[in-house]
Formats: structure tokens, sequence, C-alpha cells
């Protein structure tokens, strides 16, 4: 329960990628990491911990062990996007002279009827002029701010019925009567209209999270697909032992809406970092190359647990439950990464570290959705399992997982990050 509570902490200070990212440095600096960044040359020492961002979304910290004789990387991955509505860049719309609405656009596959009346508001990044050059400020409102309101079921009588909402006339936010952003941008941080350059602001609820049921087995958040996940494997590679591995901890953005960006899985960035850390070590790229071979990556996003009302949408066998353990992800179709090696791997680790674990697919009949393993392994070519948590209502405004299982997987990816594997004689050696 103690680790449930500090990812709802966590929350509190995440409500957007940008605010994940920081509080993930906060962590990261109290360890005693030190901060790189892409755009000055690195002088890397063995036996220290490091990280660098891009983009202020993404994030990659990095372990150096004392021996690389035989190096290997232990690697692990999440997303820190989630579903939600993006403000537009001209966005004042008014109604009649007696509603200011905010003109907003979907981000990712968002389960529309989760956001309606509820209390929202805005976060993100701004660019504001500053003395001659520019600036970069996240602001958050961190009021109840917004709501986008239902029609009334006698104005709607199928609401009930599944209706289809349309993104551009049903689920714009109320702003106030005559309020615009940019004068409550100047109000509450004091930056001018005129002075802001840009900005990539979201919607988010204000809700933030607590622990349900009758012996206190679930919890209710939003964003739990997946900063549940970021927040378990960075609590997992900061607590490992040392080992002969380089541990790679990896915070990934724009997952929910295709991974295709220079700070998704699907950019090089990563792939610049595993070359810098070559190159700052005095490695070759030969030397590089023989080390991914003997690495493994874990792919980290949450899983569908069987559904309380509708448990035939489930496979007969591999289905996955609460509070039972680290779910593996498989598909025939390669939408996840995982195989028999891969498994065999983490499967491994975690029988030897007592650690629980369930095997999830889809029903034959159901498309699932894919994740950032098989797309990451586009760039950095190694074996990757996919895994993840059981969770209720995946992509709703608030969802619902397992007390137990946050502990399992920090349990779990320690285990991992605390593992040295390499290969001798055509096998795998996991010391």
């Amino acid at each position: 329960m103690e680790n449930v509570n500090k990812f709802i902490n966590y929350l509190k200070t995440s409500t957007n990628a940008y605010e994940a990212v920081r509080s993930l440095k906060k962590l990261l600096d109290e360890k005693e990491f030190t901060e790189l960044h892409e755009y000055e040359s690195w002088k890397l020492e063995k036996g220290k911990n490091y990280y660098v961002t891009r983009n202020g979304s993404a994030l990659i910290a990095f372990m150096l062990p004392n021996d690389i004789s035989d190096l290997s990387f232990n690697m692990a991955a999440a997303h820190t996007d989630s579903p939600t509505f993006k403000i537009k860049p001209h966005n004042n719309i008014a109604v009649a002279k007696h509603y200011s609405m905010l003109n907003t656009e979907v981000y990712g596959g968002p389960i529309y009827s989760s956001f309606f009346d509820r209390p929202l508001s805005i976060s993100g990044r701004i660019f504001v002029k500053d003395n001659g050059s520019i600036k970069e400020e996240l602001i958050n409102f961190d009021r109840d701010l917004l709501v986008i309101p239902n029609e009334c079921i006698h104005f709607n009588r199928d609401v009930n019925s599944g209706k289809n909402y349309n993104p551009q006339i049903d689920l714009l936010p109320l702003l106030g009567k005559e309020a615009t952003l940019e004068s409550l941008i100047e109000k509450e941080f004091g930056y001018k209209s005129s002075d802001v350059l840009s900005y990539d602001l979201t919607l988010y609820s204000r809700y933030r999270g607590s622990v349900i049921g009758a012996d206190k087995e679930y919890f209710l958040a939003p964003q739990i697909d997946d900063l549940e996940s970021v927040y378990g494997l960075f609590e997992g590679v900061t607590a490992a032992k040392a080992n002969k591995s380089v541990n790679v901890c990896i915070a990934f953005d724009n997952e929910e809406v295709g991974s295709e960006t220079k700070q998704g899985a699907n950019g090089t960035f990563l792939l610049d970092t595993l070359n810098r850390i070559k190159d700052s070590l005095g490695l070759t790229d030969e030397d590089l190359k023989v080390a991914l071979a003997k690495s493994l990556m874990v792919s980290c996003d949450n899983a569908h647990a069987v559904h309380p009302n509708d448990v035939a949408k489930t496979d007969q066998i591999n289905r996955v439950f609460m509070n039972e353990g680290i779910v593996v992800k498989h598909n025939a179709n390669q939408h996840y990464a995982t195989d028999g090696l891969s498994q065999a791997i983490l499967k491994f680790i975690f029988d030897k570290g007592n650690i629980a674990y369930q095997d999830f697919t889809n029903r034959s009949d159901v498309r699932g959705g894919g994740t950032l393993g098989a797309i990451s392994t586009t760039q950095v070519s190694i074996p990757t399992v996919d895994i993840g948590l059981a969770q209720l209502a995946m992509h709703s405004c608030i969802e619902t997982a397992g007390t137990k299982d946050l502990d399992t997987l920090i349990k779990g990816m320690t285990a991992f990050f605390s593992s040295h594997i390499t290969k001798k004689d055509n096998k795998i050696i996991i010391e």
C-alpha cells in the first residue's frame, strides 16, 4: 500500500508528460544521478549514474558498471503520455456572448464519455520571450477550471445507447462567460499574450486518485496507463544492485499517437544515447553490437484485466486479473514483441526471485492494441518482452488497478536490473 500511496502522490505532480519527467528528475536527483544535456559533450565515468531528457517529455536514465569486460544492457521502457485533449493555437470560441469555450482536439484514444461532468484543468508548457531569448516554462492552473458538460437526457434520448460523440461539437470544455486562455495566463502567471510565442497545453482530471475496495485491493486514478509502469520501472532501477550490465531505464513520449516522434520509441533518442555511452567509454561500434546481442529490452505498458461485467471479451485461458502478478503479453502478429527467447530470460529472473507473473493474449477474434516494444526494436534491435500490470477501464479519464501489483512490478524490475545477462557456448547465462 505504501508504494500505491507514493504513486498517487507522484500523479499529483504529473498531470502531463512534461510534469511526469520533471517528477522523475527529482527522484533521480535524490538518488545522486547526474543530469546530462544533449547539446553538450559527455564525459562519463564508470560506476556513476546519469540521465538525459529530450523535449522535456522523455527521459533516459542509465547506470554504468565499474567492470565493462563482459558488457550487456538491461533496458526497460514505458511511456509518459496518456489520452487527453490538447488545446489548439487559436482556441477562444464565444457562444452567443454567454459562454467561452476552448477549442481542443483529441490526443490519443480517450473514452470520451469518461471526461464529461467532472472538474478539469489545464497544464503543460509555454514558450515566452525573455530579454532577447526564449524561455520554456511549465504551467499548471492547479484548480477546478473547466467542465465538458453532458447534454441532458431530455435533449439526447440516445445518450445511454452509445452515442457517437463529435469531438468538434460535443467535447469542447466550458471555460467561463467571457474569459480567454490568454487573459488567464496573464492573470495567473504574469505572461502577456504578446510575449507568449507558443504552448503545448492539455486538459487533465482534477481527481488524482484514491484506494477503494472492501479490503483496499484496488485504486482509482487518472493516467495509470502508463505512469504506473513509469513509476515502477524507475523505482526498480534506482533500487537495483550494481552488476556488469549497463542499466538503462527509458520513459518515452507519444506512445498513444504512434511513437513516431523524436521523443518517441520510433525516434533515435535511445540509439543516440547508447552511441554516446559507447563513445564516452572508449568502446567501438563492434563492442556495442556485441553487448547489444547479449541484452534484453523490457517494454512495460499496462494490460487488460478480465472485466467483471464482460468476462467473455477475454481469452478462455490466457487471461489476467488484478493483484495476481506482472502480465507477460503475447501476440502472434507482433503487436507485442514477446517471443520464446525474451520471455524465457525474464521468467527465469522472476522465478529466481519468486516474483508472480501471468500470461495474456487477446481472444483470437478480438484485435488488441500494440505498444512501444515492437516499435523500439526498429531502432535498437534486441530481444524484447512486453509486460504490464492488469487494469480496468484503460483510456478512461479515471482507471482502476490492483494495489498489490505495483509492489510486484518494483520487485520484478529490481531483480531484472540487478541481473547480468551474457551468452557463452550458445547458452544464456544469467548472474
